[in-house]
């Protein structure tokens, strides 16, 4: 059975450690202050060349508005959903609404934010309906770990905050956040890190452009990186490939990194 085991782990990392060698060789070999400073020339079948530059500031404004979306939203249901709600007709809709988002396809999703945001709304591809259509795919993973971190926390310490007089207020805010905070950044993270890995609801509501951010919120399309990565490497030229490489490279640093500060953050908060 161990070997069984071990063979199964093996055949599942061997390929995994094979495309993660090849898309940092590769993307080491193309990095340059270039390619990551000037914009991408040219789009789809009519690239030209250029950089990444658009597609960078693209993501980041992108994964800092859906972050600032979701993370008080989802913090505050789950603190609701774990403390408040006594598991109520109401607090059982909201969790399976969350975990039937949770488990539905980006792509429905981001049809979804293509009739309502850019569409209904008429906000036009633009950062706002990326963002927000990010937000529900990344929501549901902050609130659900936020409320399961919180209720993992021992009634004991409930118990004996009430009996010294605590408020449910401050009991949450001094002891049960903070006891549940390593659970909590992990459920952060990872739903930025999903943010970050997604593709097809950006199509639909971001669109894509090859110059910089300037600002605008709406009615102007926004680069990012996964498109690079999606496209590019279908085109028929080594300049295109050498972008999608160098995203690709960007991607698995950027969560590489987040996943290495969580569980460095996670260890502090858990000698709480």
């Amino acid at each position: 059975m161990t070997g069984l085991t071990i063979l199964s782990i093996l055949i599942v990392l061997i390929p995994l450690a094979d495309i993660i060698y090849l898309f940092v060789i590769r993307g080491l070999e193309v990095i340059s202050w270039a390619a990551l400073t000037t914009i991408t020339v040219g789009t789809g079948v009519e690239f030209v060349g250029g950089g990444i530059a658009n597609a960078i500031s693209g993501t980041v404004v992108l994964m800092l508005l859906a972050t600032a979306m979701t993370v008080p939203l989802g913090l505050l249901g789950g603190i609701y959903m774990a403390e408040f709600s006594n598991n109520n007709r109401f607090s059982e809709a909201l969790r399976f609404v969350a975990d039937v988002l949770a488990g539905n396809s980006s792509m429905v999703v981001g049809l979804a934010g293509y009739f309502v945001f850019v569409l209904y709304f008429g906000w036009g591809y633009s950062a706002l309906a990326g963002a927000l259509t990010l937000s529900i795919l990344m929501f549901p993973y902050v609130f659900r770990t936020t409320e399961l971190a919180l209720r993992k926390v021992s009634n004991d310490i409930r118990d004996a905050a009430k009996a010294l007089g605590s408020t449910k207020t401050t009991m949450i805010n001094r002891l049960t956040l903070r006891y549940a905070m390593p659970g909590i950044i992990t459920g952060v993270l990872l739903s930025i890190s999903i943010g970050l890995s997604e593709t097809a609801p950006l199509l639909f509501t971001a669109s894509f452009s090859n110059y910089n951010f300037n600002g605008n919120l709406l009615h102007t399309p926004v680069g990012f990186l996964t498109y690079v990565v999606y496209v590019y490497s279908q085109l028929p030229s080594n300049s295109a490939h050498n972008l999608a490489f160098l995203s690709s490279f960007l991607l698995i640093t950027s969560i590489l990194v987040i996943n290495v500060v969580a569980r460095v953050v996670v260890r502090r908060f858990s000698k709480v």
